[in-house]
Formats: structure tokens, C-alpha cells, sequence
């Protein structure tokens, strides 16, 4: 899956679990472009516009970690925290990952490739 932001794409490896083929399944009919805004200065949140499976366990996220938070969430982070979520995949390379995302509100889209 891809991730586009800011006029830049990041490639994104999925979880092998329901929740991240769910996922997949929604971006496969179309493109997806969901606005995230800034919470707790450590990841971008923002509705999916869908409520997927739920595979919730307590983790840590790291940078560039995709996460679903309360079954119709999307999150981004950009950073660490721990709590029950369901990881959907990471991005690969998180070169510039936080420079991308910058300050505030942004607009994502998921698509596949």
C-alpha cells in the first residue's frame, strides 16, 4: 500500500492480521484521502471513514507505525506511545517522514499500488 502526503509517497508493508486485510480490501475499491490533525505531539489522527476488525493488543509504537484506534480510527505516528491498538503496517523508509508531516492538520491518501 501507498501513503501520500505533502507531494510526498511513502510505501507502506502491511500486518498479516484482520484488521490490516480489512484495510486493504477498502483502499483496493478506490483511493482513499482521510484529514489527520495532530495529537499529543507524537502521531496524526484522523476518522477512516470505516470501522474494520479489531486485533488490539498493548504495543509501542515507533516512527512511521499505521495503527487502528478504536476500530474506525486511523493513526500515524510519528513517535513513541503505548496502548491498546491494532497495528495495520509501518512505512518503510521514514526518511523525513516528520518534516512531511509538519505542524497541525494534513491530508492523507491510501491507495494501493
Amino acid at each position: 500500500m501507498l501513503l501520500e502526503v505533502n507531494g510526498y509517497t511513502f510505501e507502506v508493508e502491511l500486518e498479516n492480521n484482520t484488521s490490516a486485510k480489512a484495510l486493504k480490501e477498502y483502499v483496493s475499491k478506490e483511493k482513499r484521502t482521510l484529514s489527520l490533525d495532530d495529537y499529543g505531539n507524537f502521531e496524526k489522527v484522523g476518522d477512516l471513514g470505516i470501522t474494520l476488525p479489531r486485533n488490539d493488543e498493548t504495543i509501542t509504537t515507533k516512527e512511521g507505525d499505521l495503527i487502528l484506534y478504536l476500530g474506525n480510527k486511523l493513526c500515524l505516528y510519528y513517535n513513541q506511545n503505548t496502548w491498546d491498538f491494532t497495528k495495520l503496517g509501518h512505512i518503510k523508509d521514514t526518511t523525513h517522514l516528520k518534516e512531511v508531516l509538519g505542524k497541525g492538520s494534513i491530508q492523507v491518501t491510501l491507495l494501493m499500488k
